[in-house]
């Protein structure tokens, strides 16, 4: 196959950026909005396509990963545990799998690529990071690929020997990236995959009256995610068994949760459930502890805010061994059962520090990938 032709960084033109995503949760489709609307502030002209990559790559994958992704239930979370264990954790399983992804999406991804004719592809999804990474390796692709990894731990398939260059959210993953893509991978810590009013510093009361919310009591956020899973009813109990708390429930995009618990807790004037919101950057600096079932930005979002995080609740799949990190870092703390969540909430109330103000020093993912383009 002929070489794709050499992307154009001579600056006659402002650069065309093709963002990669998917949309089967929050974390993967929102860093690739956020990264596209700060291009089009800061680069006028810039030229900003993103793209759900699973349907882009053809009804056989997205099959696949749509379905693996409906795992809200007994067996649907033993499947999503099994998948990860022999098709990340094990070396065979991780290779034959990517064998697999490459026959059914290389050729229309590449297809995808000379459509859009980029000058630098970013990657929000681990899944297709692979593709594209293989395919520079292999030399079919020319355009530098980036890849805006926002988990701290599990990345195979976020990182790659074939990426130009690894954005990170937490600057203790580099490590690991460098055993999986080697000691000469690029590497830069950034924000700015996130909604930008997180470098924004905000007190509590004021964010509790813009909140309509009371002043006075504790307030816990339990939070399922995007995908809205977990023990939310024991995130939420736990939390009510303190005469002094407030709940807000968090069900992300799970409209049969929020329904659930609507039902569960109504009439509960110390329970307020909440489908997906924007406004979380005023929430968790409204809250005085987190618990947090999925890993991902949220965590990182509650170190941000100085809001005290408990992972909790789900803790399968990639979940699970960032909880591990999380644990081995104490960037969060980790609760097993209901027994230890209550120990460490009570911790996580007693004391809520500071807001983590050196994110806002960081160069934003947008301004790296403008780099790269006129580098």
């Amino acid at each position: 196959m002929a070489r794709q032709a050499q992307p154009d960084h001579a600056g006659l033109r402002p650069p065309r950026v093709l963002i990669l995503s998917a949309s089967i949760g929050a974390g993967h489709d929102l860093p690739a909005e956020v990264m596209a609307a700060e291009l089009r502030e800061i680069a006028p002209g810039v030229g900003v396509t993103v793209l759900d990559t699973v349907k882009e790559a053809g009804p056989i994958l997205a099959a696949f990963v749509e379905g693996g992704s409906a795992f809200d239930s007994r067996v649907g979370n033993l499947m999503f545990e099994l998948q990860h264990r022999a098709l990340m954790q094990w070396g065979p399983g991780r290779r034959g799998m990517t064998r697999i992804v490459m026959r059914l999406a290389r050729r229309r991804i590449l297809g995808v690529v000379a459509r859009e004719r980029p000058d630098v592809i970013v990657s929000t999804w681990p899944g297709v990071t692979e593709v594209l990474a293989r395919l520079r390796l292999t030399g079919e692709l020319a355009v530098p690929v980036v890849s805006a990894i926002t988990d701290l731990a599990s990345l195979w398939w976020w990182a790659h020997a074939g990426v130009d260059l690894h954005l990170i959210t937490h600057a203790e993953s580099v490590a690991e990236i460098h055993t999986i893509a080697g000691p000469d991978a690029r590497i830069e810590v950034v924000r700015g995959l996130n909604d930008p009013a997180w470098a924004v510093p905000l007190l509590e009361d004021v964010a509790r009256r813009a909140l309509d919310l009371p002043v006075a009591p504790k307030l816990v956020v339990v939070s399922g995610g995007g995908w809205g899973v977990g023990d939310m009813e024991g995130g939420i109990d736990t939390a009510l068994k303190r005469a002094d708390t407030i709940v807000v429930a968090l069900c992300g995009g799970n409209d049969e949760l929020k329904a659930r618990l609507d039902a569960d807790y109504a009439g509960n004037e110390r329970v307020q459930v909440w489908g997906f919101t924007d406004r979380l950057p005023e929430l968790f600096a409204a809250a005085d502890a987190l618990i947090h079932s999925t890993a991902g930005l949220t965590m990182l979002e509650a170190q941000m805010r100085g809001l005290p995080a408990i992972s909790y609740g789900w803790g399968r799949g990639h979940i699970r061994l960032n909880n591990e990190a999380y644990a081995r870092f104490g960037l969060a703390q980790v609760a097993m059962n209901r027994e230890e969540l209550a120990v460490e909430l009570d911790h996580a109330l007693a004391r809520r520090p500071e807001p983590d103000l050196s994110f806002a020093q960081l160069p934003t993912a947008a301004e790296v990938v403008l780099r790269l383009h006129h580098a």
